[in-house]
């Protein structure tokens, strides 16, 4: 019989034996990264989300056309007229009898 001697890895059972059982491995890399990945994740995610909605929010801030002719109240107008003679049933009910009374004052 052979007797067989076992030792786990150093870092505990299911971790490997060439790289640190958490983190990016071994603190390489900018400095940056390392304190985003030591910070909470609700912290790192809720930043991003803000940066995010500020980059997208630029292009409409900075944009100083004005809006389609499609989006005038004349032409919105016009298309409620087009919808209700046709009789169509648009989602939202421009149909309705409540939408009719609020155009007509």
């Amino acid at each position: 019989m052979v007797k067989v001697w076992y030792e786990p890895p150093p870092y505990g059972p299911r971790t490997s034996l060439n790289r640190p059982a958490y983190g990016i491995g071994g603190d390489k890399g900018p400095k940056w990264v390392i304190r985003l990945s030591k910070q909470p994740p609700l912290k790192v995610i809720t930043g991003f989300l803000a940066g995010f909605m500020c980059l997208a929010y630029l292009p409409m801030a900075l944009n100083k056309q004005k809006l389609p002719y499609t989006l005038s109240p004349e032409y919105l107008a016009a298309q409620r007229a087009y919808m209700r003679y046709h009789n169509m049933n648009p989602i939202w009910g421009i149909s309705s009898k409540q939408a009719r009374a609020a155009d007509d004052h």
